[in-house]
């Protein structure tokens, strides 16, 4: 069955889970570039991912993505996420910014100019991309529709606390972000924004 076909509010928690979590897996292939997009809590949870995957020698480059400000007048998300990781010991030379996107789709359409800029996008044949689990199926429908076909990528999905795959049913807060981004992933199919694809889902 197509995304497309899908309606939110006819799907069982068993296959919001299916859509939102399954088939999201790192192969652990080395990449050009670590792309990490940015959140109100990117730095406690996405930045020590991207940061493990640097030391371990998978890529040589960080792209810190995001472009609102959680505190008025305060540093962007990319900019907070720069900031740590200096303080952590990654060298600013590795290290580029995308700080005008608001939301996904933008990450990825901003963090375009900076990737060609930065590498050529003709030269980029792999992205280790860093997101929490719960959004990954979101973002890379929108790096598929967005990006370079050529490009391929390394899904390192992290755990928050309450949207894992064996919990996000469990409080009020988890269901409520699953839930939308169910509703945003098969609204935006249908508007044509993102990528229709196949999907198994468990039968009711």
């Amino acid at each position: 069955m197509k995304i497309s076909e899908l309606q939110s509010e006819m799907l069982t928690d068993e296959q919001k889970t299916a859509l939102i979590y399954r088939n999201i897996e790192d192969n652990h292939e080395k990449g050009d570039c670590i792309f990490v997009l940015g959140s109100s809590k990117a730095v406690e949870y996405r930045l020590p991912k991207a940061i493990q995957l640097y030391n371990e020698g998978r890529a040589k480059k960080l792209l810190f993505s995001g472009g609102v400000s959680w505190k008025k007048g305060g540093l962007t998300e990319a900019e907070l996420l720069r900031e740590k990781a200096l303080e952590l010991g990654v060298p600013k030379e590795d290290m580029l910014i995308e700080n005008n996107s608001m939301h996904t789709k933008e990450n990825v359409l901003a963090s375009l100019l900076v990737f060609d800029r930065a590498f050529g996008l003709h030269n980029i044949n792999r992205l280790l991309v860093v997101t929490t689990t719960y959004h990954m199926r979101r973002t890379y429908l929108t790096l598929k529709t967005y990006m370079p076909a050529w490009i391929n990528y390394s899904l390192c999905a992290v755990n928050d606390r309450t949207t894992r795959e064996n919990n996000w049913f469990k409080t009020p807060y988890g269901r409520e972000r699953v839930e939308k981004e169910t509703s945003k992933i098969i609204e935006y199919v249908k508007l044509g924004s993102l990528v229709d694809e196949e999907v198994e889902l468990p039968k009711n």
